[in-house]
């Protein structure tokens, strides 16, 4: 049975199919403010090029934020009307945890506009610090402060360099340690910001 998995909450668009705990197949790319336009045509080419019929799919993994407002609700109303359509569980990731890096503890960082991030570190799948907003120059003085950590996501924004982690795979990797929800019609987006 397959699990399907989502996210566009960022400026890239990623969808996955897995089976059995197995990444069959991925496809991430940019597609700022194209998500809405390619990822049903992406999650279609996908589920046939395995010949998935709807009664296959077990599950779906989503990436519920923090990230873009619009992007969020993209990948999100997807999973919800799967969930709902095919009575299936849908399991909420955050976005900031599908990007770290699974060797080391990670500061996950996306951009969050008007000098401000969203950040989360984890290692493994131990959540260090969780998801929040932080201005820019609170940012800077927490990555000076633990050099060992790996920077993941687009820091490119601050002048630095981070590493650009496989989101699917992290997602996949999560399942585990998350709580389906049964009721996906109940799947809230986190935004972080009022």
């Amino acid at each position: 049975m397959y699990t399907i998995l989502l996210d566009s909450s960022n400026t890239k668009l990623a969808v996955g199919i897995a089976k059995n705990g197995i990444v069959l197949k991925s496809t991430i790319y940019e597609a700022w403010q194209e998500q809405s336009e390619h990822m049903i045509p992406e999650l279609n080419e996908i589920l046939n090029a395995f010949d998935v019929k709807k009664e296959e799919i077990d599950d779906a993994m989503v990436a519920i934020g923090p990230g873009s407002y619009t992007g969020v609700r993209i990948a999100i109303t997807i999973a919800k009307t799967m969930g709902y359509a095919l009575q299936i569980p849908v399991f909420p990731v955050s976005s900031l945890q599908i990007l770290k890096d699974g060797t080391k503890p990670s500061i996950c960082v996306v951009n969050a506009r008007s000098k401000r991030s969203y950040v989360g570190v984890y290692q493994g799948n131990n959540i260090l610090l969780f998801d929040q907003i932080m201005t820019n120059v609170e940012l800077l003085k927490y990555i000076e402060e633990h050099p060992d950590y790996s920077l993941c996501g687009n820091l490119s924004y601050l002048g630095l360099e981070g590493i650009e982690t496989n989101t699917i795979n992290e997602m996949l990797s999560l399942k585990p340690f998350i709580t389906p929800m049964e009721d996906s019609l109940s799947l809230k987006p986190v935004y972080l910001k009022d």
